[in-house]
């Protein structure tokens, strides 16, 4: 598996690289059934920021259909955005030998968007994200607003933490055993581990109850450090965002790039808001 020099991967995404795992996960969530001659091409984008791509996971099915299904641990409000600017891109990549000017059609694949949960945080099993929900009014400006808005993105909202949409986690395994091995990992953080030994213990509880067990025997050292990177972010990030820095994102990748450890740049954070363990 190609990976950036500099940054990893994450789980999830490593996890849902394999054509066969990702019609699997899409059938899940769909409810439904695809003929196994059906092929699934996976094209997600890769650039060179935090955690080796753009977006997380983007695939094709049969050539038709064309699903971006991002993994959330904190809710982001303005993901039919990025969702927009992805499949933009995506769409890019699908169509470059064709001449989008010329007289003849070009025909293009329907576009799905899921978000996948597994934060802390409450959150409903199911939502619905809408891009005509971040359109600003102009009805101030003299302008009445249009029956339906002439751009629409809606993006699929689940919760896949332990207990939450049972009847579409049990129908993928390793969206099941991940959300268990996540949820683990969580509890014993809650249990006063520090981030470390709370990701060996749940990768020692999960290989002894055969859950993600062959995958993390196979990545274990890659599971350990892309987690710890993982969470340490989302740590980093809390922490630059309660000094209400909204560029604190940029930030945190311009230090991991200048060579800094998560755990160094969360001690420099702390350092400077005055806030400690």
């Amino acid at each position: 598996m190609k990976a950036n020099t500099k940054f990893k991967n994450s789980v999830f995404s490593l996890l849902f690289s394999d054509p066969d795992v990702l019609r699997e996960l899409y059938c899940a969530l769909k409810g439904l059934t695809l003929p196994d001659d059906v092929p699934v091409v996976i094209n997600t984008l890769e650039d060179a920021l935090f955690m080796d791509r753009v977006n997380d996971i983007s695939f094709e099915i049969g050539g038709r259909l064309v699903v971006l299904i991002e993994h959330q641990s904190t809710i982001n409000p303005n993901m039919a955005l990025r969702l927009l600017m992805y499949i933009g891109r995506i769409y890019e990549k699908i169509v470059e030998d064709k001449n989008i000017y010329t007289k003849k059609q070009i025909y293009i694949p329907q576009p799905e968007f899921f978000v996948l949960y597994n934060g802390a945080d409450p959150f409903p099993d199911e939502s619905l994200f809408k891009l005509s929900d971040l359109f600003m009014d102009i009805e101030s400006l003299g302008i009445p607003e249009k029956a339906s808005p002439v751009l629409e993105l809606e993006v699929k909202v689940l919760n896949i933490n332990e207990g939450k949409n049972e009847n579409i986690v049990k129908k993928c395994r390793f969206l099941s055993q991940y959300s268990v091995f996540t949820a683990k990992v969580r509890e014993y953080k809650n249990d006063s581990y520090s981030l470390q030994e709370a990701i060996k213990k749940a990768v020692v509880y999960c290989r002894n109850h055969d859950i993600l067990k062959e995958f993390l025997e196979e990545q274990a050292s890659e599971v350990l450090n892309m987690l710890m990177t993982e969470w340490n972010m989302d740590d980093a990030l809390a922490v630059r965002y309660e000094e209400g820095r909204e560029e604190g994102k940029l930030e945190i990748i311009d230090l991991l790039k200048s060579g800094k450890s998560p755990e160094e740049i969360i001690k420099n954070y702390e350092n400077d808001t005055g806030s400690s363990d």
